[in-house]
């Protein structure tokens, strides 16, 4: 305590990074900020934001609600949500303007609305709206943010991503998918203690200031075009020089004590052949993050485009990925809406716990923003409109729930799902092209504190949410 209250890790305002060819100040950092004007600032409740990823979209046919409005009914895969009615919002007719036409590159647009390119298909991912959400809420966090997943690392052969964030520089995050090492990250000791942290932290310190003389010294000899890649690759340096200024900080800094029967839950090996108690694992993990306060920004890529878990424990055997290309056979087809169904449930089961816990006098869930969904309809060719979507929580927020919000119906009159091509046509081409989901990551990221007035291609917060 005595060390927060000295404040020996406050950044200078003066402060200025070196190497950069001059002395470059940085901009003013909520890491600069004294601790009283952070206190002021954390008056209000803390503001949360968690997103999680539905690989390979959903059977189209048996997950969409087909009325909007409040007396609206949920649909076969959707029906376990009644019970949080009152705290969701589920919404038809979003899709990103920039990825209609992607692959198995949706994850990857889903927080980033990154528009592809005209040549082959190539894109430049961009920031992802959670990102910006940390650089506000990591003054007051050990962890600015948190990124899950259903297969560690940023990547694997055949270049799928599996993380749903991304730096301003473009750059995928990494993202784990081991419970126990997570928690132990999150709440476990340092091997080595305080001081071999430290000094860790410092030859990261030495790395960097090497790398920023090298690049000064590069920069003068090289042309303008390479001398914008230099300036690129030198703002990722100089984000990995703030995190680690605040890592610093948060050294002497005592981590949360748990029960032990806490402790225990995630020190257990859940293997990815149990489904569910994997996927419980994962959100119990994240709604104590969230209740501890150690982050409050956090994706879960629940699969990626090429693999999302078989479910044996109800019978299916195969990935979400081999599911989704059912071809139009019936019997795949139903396996797939059976798997939507237990995704939902699990889902399900992440709202319950975050309605159970208490942040003071309201429900961690109500101070807690929820993006469920896909970068992908129809996954069988690919079909990116009409994303399936449910938004929950917030509630303290301002946000208004208890209601389908549809942008398809005015246009369409009723959906015909006795007619697949006509509603796989819904699925692959918006209806209203400005229905468009960065309008609703606007809305989260401003009511992140986020100041913003548009995100990527958006043309303005839902009104109908807030």
């Amino acid at each position: 305590m005595s060390n927060i209250l000295t404040q020996r890790w406050l950044l200078n305002r003066r402060h200025f990074l070196r190497g950069v060819g001059t002395m470059v100040a940085l901009p003013l950092l909520d890491c600069m900020k004294p601790l009283r004007a952070l206190a002021a600032e954390a008056e209000a409740k803390p503001r949360r934001a968690v997103f999680v990823y539905i690989p390979n979209g959903v059977n189209v046919l048996t997950w969409q609600i087909t009325k909007a409005g409040k007396e609206y009914e949920f649909s076969g895969p959707t029906r376990s949500l009644e019970k949080h009615r009152t705290q969701i919002t589920p919404i038809s007719g979003l899709h990103h303007p920039g990825g209609l036409g992607t692959a198995h590159v949706c994850a990857d647009l889903w927080l980033t609305g990154a528009k592809l390119s005209q040549e082959g298909g190539a894109y430049r991912n961009s920031v992802s709206c959670d990102q910006l959400m940390a650089e506000v809420s990591s003054a007051h966090t050990r962890f600015s943010s948190l990124e899950l997943s259903l297969a560690s690392g940023t990547g694997t052969p055949g270049n799928v991503i599996n993380t749903l964030s991304w730096s301003r520089d473009g750059v995928p995050l990494p993202a784990e998918d081991n419970p126990k090492n997570v928690f132990n990250r999150l709440f476990g000791e340092e091997k080595g203690g305080i001081e071999s942290r430290r000094r860790n932290l410092n030859r990261r310190h030495s790395v960097l200031d090497a790398v920023l003389t090298d690049a000064r010294a590069l920069k003068r000899d090289i042309g303008g075009e390479d001398r914008t890649k230099l300036d690129e690759y030198l703002t990722a340096v100089r984000e990995v020089e703030i995190r680690t200024e605040r890592l610093d900080a948060w050294l002497t800094v005592p981590k949360p004590k748990l029960e032990p029967t806490v402790t225990s839950h995630f020190q257990r090996d859940v293997s990815k052949s149990q489904a569910g108690e994997y996927y419980r694992t994962m959100y119990d993990l994240i709604v104590l993050a969230l209740r501890t306060d150690m982050t409050r920004v956090i994706t879960y890529m629940s699969g990626t485009e090429g693999n999302g878990l078989a479910i044996p424990e109800i019978g299916i055997t195969q990935t979400r990925h081999e599911l989704s290309h059912h071809n139009g056979d019936p019997e795949v087809m139903a396996r797939l809406s059976k798997s939507d169904a237990f995704i939902t449930e699990q889902f399900s089961y992440f709202l319950d716990q975050l309605s159970s816990v208490r942040d003071g006098d309201t429900a961690l869930l109500d101070q807690t923003m929820v993006l469920f969904g896909s970068g992908m309809s129809y996954g069988h060719s690919h079909g990116n409109a009409n994303l399936p979507t449910i938004f929950a929580g917030g509630k303290a927020l301002g946000f208004k729930h208890g209601q389908h919000i549809d942008y398809n119906l005015p246009t369409l009159g009723s959906y015909n799902l006795a007619n697949a091509g006509a509603h796989y046509g819904v699925c692959g081409k918006p209806v209203n092209d400005k229905a468009r989901l960065s309008n609703l990551l606007l809305t989260m990221l401003q009511k992140m504190n986020v100041n913003s007035e548009k995100f990527v291609d958006s043309l303005g917060p839902l009104s109908d949410l807030v």
